[in-house]
């Protein structure tokens, strides 16, 4: 039974997951109410690090109330659909290509621990759906752990989710993607650092990161040694704690993904995004400023460049059943957008080599929807936290419209 843990408790069990080898096996369900969520509360899948360089997945389950997307699938006509946004949902919001978009190329997920029911509960995700099966057996999915091998690490409920969130987002947007996912031994940098380099290095173009931690002095290091891909588009989920930056989604070489709120609208989009209180944005105290931003309220690093849904109360529909997950939940955090992102990297083609894909959007934001609304805290200059017409902090450039922002 899933069990609201204070956030002393937390703590505790965060420490005692550092403390020994191996994890516990459960989520850190730490609840947190929403400011105007109409009482949906939602917890972390995994427990806030407490040492350097450790990091903490990004993912956040609905622990009660109803989220506004809950109907979202059955208003499209899918009547036995599972609460929270699904694919036909998130594709028409970011006017997303359908077909064969995407065919061959492969999305990497790199998360930490290990998830032992990762295929069986991609397919029961993918057969709701009607989407394209995706097993060991076709050839679609690929699990390995840090070094590549089919060695394993420890397996962890609370990363379970996480990885499960990330699976189906890949699913989501990409159905006819490929999936690689890394395991990570343990969730510290150098861990889930060396395993961006695996999934690189098995060929993967699409690296999605759903972690960050604080930032440290390491981090310039562990830029050239982990993120530093020409050619590859990698994404980083830039927090759910609002205002403030993780590391590596301070990463130059990455592309920092934020969060919004997904509503229907009566515009001619017929959706609107909002800033999600929870998105990550601010300035890194360590990271040099790429060439390709160009604002003026930080000297270094600028968190974020774009962004998508990771709202709890207007978040996706996820499957996982590995304890404690309970099958069909839904679920938010910038978790959500960083592997969807990653996804609509690979809807737009092969980035060109030598590149670095981070930049593409900053090219092409006439191909991105502009945020103008909301915000994730109190900073100066306002940007940082607040939307604005054009660039802002918590939602970076825009949402996708379309994948011509990706592409380059």
């Amino acid at each position: 039974m899933r069990r609201s843990l204070s956030l002393t408790a937390v703590a505790a069990l965060a420490t005692a997951a550092f403390a020994v080898s191996a994890p516990s096996g459960t989520a850190a369900n730490a609840p947190t109410k929403g400011a105007g969520h109409s009482g949906v509360t939602y917890a972390r899948s995994c427990a806030e690090p407490v040492k350097k360089d450790y990091m903490a997945c990004n993912a956040l389950h609905v622990t009660s109330g109803t989220p506004l997307s809950a109907n979202a699938e059955r208003d499209l006509g899918l009547a036995a659909a599972p609460s929270g946004y699904g694919p036909s949902s998130l594709q028409a919001a970011y006017n997303l290509p359908s077909g064969s978009a995407g065919s061959g190329r492969t999305v990497a997920i790199v998360d930490a621990y290990d998830d032992p029911k990762a295929e069986s509960d991609l397919a029961t995700y993918r057969a709701q759906y009607g989407l394209p099966a995706c097993t060991t057996a076709n050839g679609c999915f690929k699990k390995v752990g840090q070094s590549g091998t089919s060695s394993l690490p420890s397996a962890d409920g609370g990363w379970a989710e996480e990885i499960s969130l990330d699976l189906d987002m890949v699913s989501a947007a990409c159905p006819n993607c490929k999936i690689l996912l890394v395991e990570a031994n343990s969730p510290t940098m150098a861990n889930l650092g060396k395993s961006v380099n695996t999934a690189v290095s098995l060929g993967a173009k699409y690296v999605s990161n759903s972690y960050g931690g604080g930032e440290s002095s390491s981090d310039t290091s562990y830029d050239s040694s982990y993120f530093n891909h020409p050619g590859v588009a990698i994404t980083v989920s830039s927090g759910d704690a609002g205002y403030g930056v993780e590391y590596p989604a301070a990463s130059k070489y990455v592309t920092a993904v934020g969060g919004t709120s997904l509503r229907t609208s009566s515009t001619t989009r017929g959706w609107t995004d909002t800033v999600w209180s929870g998105a990550g944005s601010g300035c890194s105290a360590y990271d040099a400023k790429p060439s390709w931003q160009k604002d003026t309220g930080c000297s270094r690093r600028t968190v974020a460049d774009v962004s998508s849904v990771a709202d709890p109360n207007t978040g996706v529909a996820v499957y996982d059943s590995y304890s404690p997950g309970t099958g069909w939940m839904v679920f938010g955090g910038t978790s959500a957008s960083a592997p969807f992102i990653a996804s609509v990297y690979a809807l737009a083609g092969t980035p060109s080599s030598g590149s670095t894909p981070a930049s593409f959007p900053y090219a092409h934001t006439s191909s991105l929807n502009d945020v103008t609304s909301g915000s994730n805290g109190s900073c100066s200059p306002s940007y940082l936290c607040k939307a604005a017409s054009g660039y802002d902090g918590p939602t970076g450039l825009g949402t996708p419209n379309g994948t011509a922002a990706f592409a380059g």
